[in-house]
């Protein structure tokens, strides 16, 4: 069959593999595109996989945290030029903030008004794609962070401590902006390997497994191989496992522990959130 070339660069977009690689890939595969992945990791081609796939679109990412609460929000539009526009900035900002007070559906008649009011006045067409609203407790504390002036990039961290008064101490405080930092620069895909599904671990080790086996590795060594490959794998993607953005020694979650050490308290990240500008889900 023959093999498009829009899809063999859509395959190395998203596996890092080279161009000749994914066109035998796919055509292996028969066009299936989920299987010429496959084929690629087996091999050892392909990168690890991220969570989200490439930009596609204009946007902007929007925070905003209320008292009981916390939203993320993706506005696209068709240009950079208009992302950054006064109107279009304080139309997402107004919406974020009604997503996380009032845990408002994007669906709502009143955001859907207020967008095509916007693309009335600026001109070009632009739509509120995404929102997540998290849920903020007595004893968590969540923080923000956006990257860059062209907001391509929007984080929520969400930390918690058994005593709630451990929230406001400075060294905290710091480690939950520093860990929205660190999501915003390695975006993890899964908080902890307890998050991992098991179907996707299963994938893992089927793929590692034909991996050692493409070297000719003895049956009898290939479940050790197997197994440093998966745990080296997930500390990679789970964030928690992750080495810490400020302190590549210790992990995200030994960091935390050795922080609630500091303060007589147990420190842990209990969520976060990561958006970014035009990603495929």
């Amino acid at each position: 069959m023959e093999i498009k070339a829009a899809d063999v660069k859509q395959l190395r977009d998203k596996t890092g593999a080279g161009m000749m690689d994914c066109k035998k890939a796919l055509t292996e595969a028969e066009g299936d595109f989920a299987k010429a992945e496959r084929i690629l990791k087996e091999l050892g081609l392909a990168a690890a996989a991220k969570r989200s796939g490439r930009a596609t679109n204009e946007g902007r990412i929007f925070t905003a945290i209320t008292e009981n609460a916390a939203a993320l929000l993706e506005l696209s539009c068709e240009t950079d030029f208009v992302a950054r526009n006064n109107d279009f900035i304080a139309l997402g900002n107004a919406i974020v903030e009604r997503v996380a007070r009032d845990n408002i559906s994007l669906e709502d008649s009143e955001i859907a008004e207020q967008v095509k009011d916007a693309i009335s006045t600026i001109k070009e067409n632009m739509s509120a794609r995404r929102a997540k609203r998290i849920e903020i407790a007595e004893n968590e504390k969540v923080v923000q962070y956006v990257h860059g002036e062209g907001g391509s990039i929007g984080v929520l961290v969400k930390v918690a401590a058994s005593k709630p008064e451990s929230l406001a101490h400075d060294s905290v405080a710091q480690f939950a902006f520093d860990c929205a930092l660190h999501v915003a620069a390695f975006n993890p895909t899964f908080l902890s390997k307890d998050n991992v599904p098991s179907e996707y671990v299963k994938e893992q080790e089927e793929i590692f497994m034909q991996q050692a086996r493409n070297l000719g590795k003895p049956e009898k060594v290939i479940e050790g191989i197997v197994k440093g490959k998966l745990n080296k794998h997930l500390s990679e993607i789970c964030f928690l496992e992750q080495p810490f953005v400020k302190d590549d020694k210790r992990s995200v979650a030994q960091v935390a522990a050795d922080i609630g050490k500091e303060i007589g308290d147990e420190i842990t990240v209990a969520g976060f959130e990561y958006y970014k500008v035009g990603e495929q889900e």
